[in-house]
């Protein structure tokens, strides 16, 4: 299968995803599309037995949605848009039937947060930061409303979602977010062994391990994704979210 915006490799039964939607893997239709795709073809294939998703650039995993691509669209269009990134991308990896590790080469915000942190795993360089900037544009980390509290508690959660300041790499893995922080020369080599590690398993025991593993740690999560996605949708019909989506493309203070 053909990629326009990632790397799709196998190496010791490992599928490596490497996003390269330059400057900083911006996720639009077809970043998303892609890793959908590259996700099927992972799972289908018997020789893999681990999936890694990680960045081709240094500077960022991925700055989140592409937000010049909802700026002045309609609820619709972002539904439509949402439906690949949460709905499709998160039956995927339900699915998935081998264990997923994230590998943050630089900063993930917003959106690429979702796609770390849907995977099973996250190793993070220790230049990598973690954030839910949506607030600050006048809209919502909507997935992370569900997610977030259910890591790390709900107070924490509240702050890190409602002042939309960024974490670095090793605070979040204090809190249970990250599962290992290491130097940024070295990210890559820690997500390959981890992922050698679970494919050295039996992959049938593993497969039906981590759909048990899924279906006790549901609870209800997928559906209550849905809602959020409800509400981040009449968001952006709003005057303050189409303001604050100019203001951020314009490189100014949004005027509340």
């Amino acid at each position: 299968m053909k990629f326009d915006n990632l790397d799709y490799l196998v190496t010791d039964r490992v599928a490596e995803i490497t996003m390269r939607r330059a400057p900083v893997n911006a996720i639009d239709h077809g970043l998303i599309e892609d890793i959908n795709n590259a996700y099927r073809q992972a799972k289908a294939d018997p020789a893999v037995r681990a999936v890694i998703l990680t960045s081709a650039f240094d500077r960022s995993f991925s700055a989140g949605m592409d937000l010049a691509m909802i700026q002045g669209k309609r609820g619709l269009d972002l539904r439509r848009y949402l439906q690949k990134l949460y709905f499709e991308m998160h039956d995927l990896q339900y699915r998935m039937g081998k264990p997923t590790i994230a590998a943050l080469t630089g900063p993930a915000r917003a959106a690429g947060v979702t796609l770390a942190v849907s995977c099973d795993c996250i190793v993070a360089a220790d230049t990598a930061s973690l954030g839910y900037p949506e607030i600050v544009v006048g809209v919502i980390p909507a997935m992370h409303f569900v997610h977030l509290p259910r890591q790390i508690g709900r107070h924490k959660a509240f702050e890190l979602l409602f002042t939309g300041k960024p974490i670095p790499a090793r605070e979040a893995c204090a809190m249970g977010l990250v599962n290992k922080v290491v130097p940024a020369a070295r990210v890559k080599d820690e997500a390959r062994a981890l992922a050698r590690d679970f494919a050295a398993k039996s992959p049938l025991v593993m497969e039906l391990a981590r759909d048990a593993f899924m279906r006790a740690n549901d609870f209800e999560y997928r559906r209550a994704i849905e809602s959020t996605v409800e509400t981040i949708c009449n968001i952006i019909e709003t005057d303050d979210a189409q303001e604050g989506l100019a203001a951020f493309n314009e490189k100014r203070e949004p005027n509340w």
